[in-house]
């Protein structure tokens, strides 16, 4: 049986404009992997999606960015969409946030629109990346190696190019986040 202090947990930083199946999916998948999983946001108490072509559902907000250590977490998701990492990447606590995760060598994980914020923080840096085809110039240009694959690992930073690769990068972050030490 595991016990309570053993449960692996991830975060997933998002904010209005989130891809609704990038944030949903691997939320579910993570859950349903038996990881604790939090949403972050910059506030709360809901951040609201973005669903085909119009805001789609809102999702409680469990912490905000503010209260909250990367110290708290073993991995942390980027969904995608365009509006979420856009404004994200203005967000110095959550730029922070994410390096340090980069930092540790802790899984970090960005779908869609979402490896921008790999750009902005210098995680993207001589790494192999892939993402939303319109983000590629933008990742090259901070020094990655795009590639246009369903899902590319490069050591503890995993990206995927659209919500159609998400069993490719749910499956990817599991695997990640079940090779980690856990420090309770």
């Amino acid at each position: 049986m595991t016990s309570i202090t053993s449960i692996k947990r991830v975060a997933i930083l998002a904010t209005n404009g989130f891809e609704q199946s990038e944030l949903m999916e691997p939320l579910r998948q993570l859950k349903d992997a038996g990881f604790s999983v939090q949403v972050i946001a910059p506030k709360g108490p809901q951040i609201r999606g973005w669903k085909d072509k119009d805001w789609g559902d809102s999702v409680d907000v469990d912490a905000e960015l503010s209260s909250v250590s990367p110290n708290d977490y073993d991995a942390l998701v980027l969904p995608g969409g365009v509006i979420n990492p856009d404004l994200l990447r203005i967000d110095g606590k959550a730029i922070e946030f994410i390096k340090a995760f980069d930092a540790a060598g802790k899984p970090l994980a960005a779908i869609c629109h979402g490896p921008w914020l790999l750009a902005e923080t210098g995680a993207a840096k001589g790494r192999d990346l892939t993402s939303w085809p319109s983000v590629k110039t933008d990742l090259t240009n901070a020094g990655a190696r795009w590639q246009d694959k369903e899902v590319v690992v490069d050591g503890h930073i995993i990206t995927s190019r659209k919500p159609d690769d998400l069993p490719a990068f749910c499956g990817a972050i599991i695997k990640a986040v079940n090779a980690v030490e856990h420090s309770a």
